[in-house]
């Protein structure tokens, strides 16, 4: 009897989405005769969601041609309940998503439904775009190259679909607005999110960055690149394990200071050199070309980890990428000093309202109710999910997991069974592809994005070999050609297990939609990322990696809220701050005169931009405190605590000097703020610039009683 009140609570949720779903039904059957102009009639004046949904559910199925499951109602009202629906691969999320879209729609403060790439943006909105208007809302999308007059207009419909880079840097250029016409956004309202784990998760702490000035270091990056080409790894330098860092042995350190004729590399006058030596023996030992960028048009392109794609705008942080460019011998582009910065997680947090979708979210539910206060609801399959998942394969070496690989590929095309293969880089993808010479097959990775939907769309036809570097939010479903189904369907092979075992699972959602027969198989080794990145934990958990995952997943939770403790203070002072700018701007705080209201707008950005560049030169040397047994976090929150007043308080006196010179000057134009540009930077890939700096200390002092 015990038992009894906990399954109570544990059905509850779907005996209510029964109930719902039998009303919304029943609303379709009565709607159905309905001509286009009474339908119209009928969504114009529904003030009920349920009725709301049943109506765009008719609607779909005219412009359509498509019934509305009734797992994709439950998907609806779930999206509509602020959750998180975990829908699985091929379920037909994009349209489950309109008629919650579309309720919030009718509130009249705009939905941004934020997708994972420009192509998908643009697509879905167009795909989506007759349901919306048909039942009397307005739909536009936002993509990379648009002017700021179309990028307005977009924002203005009822209904935007755009990246969460665009959103974003188009919310950081609002910032620096010197006209309220210049704005393109109107207040944040309702975002529904597209591959949800992908945007809160994988990229939550990848910093939106908007730039402006010169860069003096770019000449010395190219000294640096040349010193380091002639350090030999092992004797000059060595790296740790996990590949993860990399310092100057004393070799390496004597060999840079006589080909720097510097003297002492660690004396403080040399700390720009040693910076920039650090960033090129980073470039050469630990970022690889066709890993984790390419070279394409002339200039660095990052690979972005999670998906295998070109990361467009996205850069290294400080010198490392101009460290690349020398590497690479490329012109490099101009760093600059940040104006503005914004995470994806605080750029979430700007909505009123947020939910979300994506196949794979049920394994990091605590974190999605932790940092975002989203629960997770797992929404059934529309057909039994008869997909198997057989055991992982663990091999000692790489070489031997790549021949098991490329024998089963073998064995498996022989029978005509399609399949696709996982891979975690351009290189390892290209390796396979060289091993299968004789047979046809396909690589879809970084080069050939654009290539990708014609690819996926034919990886289920007979006998067909794709290889992909990961799945995530490719946007097109794969469809079994004909008598693949009796073959088995589509076989899906993995040749790495990530951190995350979400982004496994995204590849393994490849198989088995729509109650397709399919099947999946990891092929792993003890030489793997994960397996050498986590090597202390490998003898407890080598044969059973998901296990692993699981406590990697932990620590990287950990990792982010505590990251978190440093962000919240400054972005609510971003807020504050930004919060009295704009009521300059929107001209709620009086000016004498035009010419005061300019230089009032531009002080506040440029006294906002050295507080950042002061805050983040603390924070990456904050951590030395901890070795004088003082808590870095305290030292850093009281010190921003002191700083931050201070800045409000110069603020006003430093506006007058400024508006004097101005006006003694005959008020030169301040209309033209000069280049900007945005960019993404990476989270600190190898630690903050002082990390690396104090991890060369360590060696060069590592026999002497300097560090406890």
């Amino acid at each position: 009897m015990a038992m009894r009140p906990l399954l109570d609570t544990v059905l509850a949720p779907f005996q209510r989405d029964a109930s719902e779903i039998r009303k919304i039904n029943a609303i379709r059957s009565e709607l159905a005769g309905l001509d286009e102009d009474q339908l119209h009639a009928a969504a114009m004046g529904a003030k009920d969601f349920l009725r709301l949904i049943a109506i765009t559910a008719v609607v779909a199925s005219r412009v359509l041609g498509q019934e509305m499951f009734d797992v994709q109602l439950r998907g609806a009202l779930a999206l509509a309940r602020g959750s998180i629906a975990e829908m699985q691969t091929g379920e037909g999320k994009t349209l489950a998503a309109v008629p919650a879209v579309a309720w919030y729609a009718r509130q009249g403060k705009g939905v941004h439904v934020i997708t994972a790439n420009d192509y998908l943006a643009r697509r879905d909105a167009c795909w989506m775009g007759e349901i919306y208007r048909r039942i009397g809302l307005s739909v536009a999308y936002v993509q990379q190259g648009m002017s700021p007059d179309e990028r307005r207009t977009a924002y203005a419909c009822d209904i935007t679909y755009a990246t969460s880079n665009e959103i974003g840097f188009d919310f950081l250029r609002d910032q620096l607005a010197l006209k309220l016409s210049d704005q393109v956004h109107r207040p944040f309202a309702v975002a529904v999110i597209d591959e949800v784990d992908s945007i809160l998760i994988d990229e939550a702490r990848i910093p939106l960055v908007i730039a402006g000035g010169s860069n003096d270091e770019i000449d010395l990056a190219f000294v640096a690149d040349q010193v380091v080409r002639n350090l030999r790894p092992g004797h000059h330098y060595t790296s740790d394990a996990g590949n993860r860092n990399v310092g100057l042995t004393d070799f390496g350190i004597h060999a840079v200071e006589k080909a720097s004729r510097c003297g002492n590399l660690y004396d403080e006058g040399n700390l720009r050199l040693l910076t920039a030596v650090q960033d090129a023996l980073h470039a050469h030992a630990l970022l690889h070309r066709d890993l984790d960028y390419v070279v394409k048009n002339k200039s660095i392109e990052m690979v972005d980890e999670f998906k295998g794609r070109i990361a467009q705008d996205r850069r290294w942080p400080a010198g490392l990428h101009t460290a690349i460019e020398a590497k690479e011998g490329v012109s490099p582009k101009l760093q600059g000093m940040i104006l503005g910065s914004i995470t994806m997680q605080h750029l979430a947090a700007l909505y009123p309202r947020i939910c979300g979708m994506t196949g794979t979210a049920a394994s990091s539910s605590v974190e999605f109710k932790t940092m975002y206060l989203l629960p997770v609801e797992v929404i059934p399959t529309n057909r039994p999910m008869i997909r198997v998942d057989h055991p992982d394969v663990v091999f000692a070496t790489k070489a031997e997991k790549q021949r098991a690989v490329v024998e089963e590929i073998r064995r498996v095309h022989a029978k005509g069974q399609p399949v696709l293969v996982g891979t975690a880089s351009i290189i390892e993808s290209e390796e396979i592809s060289r091993t299968l010479a004789d047979i046809p097959h396909r690589v879809l990775n970084a080069k050939n994005d654009e290539l990708e939907a014609a690819i996926i769309a034919q990886a289920g036809t007979p006998g067909a070999v794709t290889i992909s570097t990961n799945m995530a939010g490719r946007g097109t479903d794969i469809e079994l050609g004909d008598g693949v189904a009796a073959l088995g369907g589509l076989y899906v092979i993995g040749t790495n297990k990530h951190e995350s075992r979400r982004v496994d699972n995204q590849l393994r959602g490849r198989a088995g939609r729509q109650g397709d027969p399919g099947c999946s198989r990891f092929f792993i080794s003890l030489e793997d990322d994960l397996m050498v990145k986590y090597a202390d934990l490998n003898t407890r958990y080598s044969k059973d990696p998901e296990n692993l995952q699981r406590l990697v997943e932990g620590q990287n939770l950990d990792l982010r809220i505590f990251l978190q403790k440093y962000e919240i203070p400054i972005e609510g002072q971003r807020h504050r701050f930004q919060t009295r700018r704009q009521r300059i701007l929107e001209g709620k705080e009086l000016c004498n005169s035009e010419l005061e209201r300019l230089v009032s707008l531009r002080t506040i950005d440029d006294l906002w931009a050295d507080y950042l560049e002061r805050v983040a030169d603390y924070r990456s040397g904050v951590q030395w405190l901890s070795w004088g047994r003082r808590d870095p976090h305290y030292e850093y929150m009281k010190r921003i605590d002191q700083w931050f007043p201070d800045l409000e308080a110069a603020l006003p006196e430093e506006i007058e000097q400024r508006l004097a010179e101005a006006e003694a000057g005959g008020g030169q134009d301040l209309t033209e703020r000069g280049a900007v540009w945005t960019y993404i930077t990476t989270d600190q890939p190898f630690g903050t610039r002082t990390e690396r700096i104090v991890h060369g200390f360590r060696r060069k002092f590592k026999n002497r009683d300097l560090w406890g």
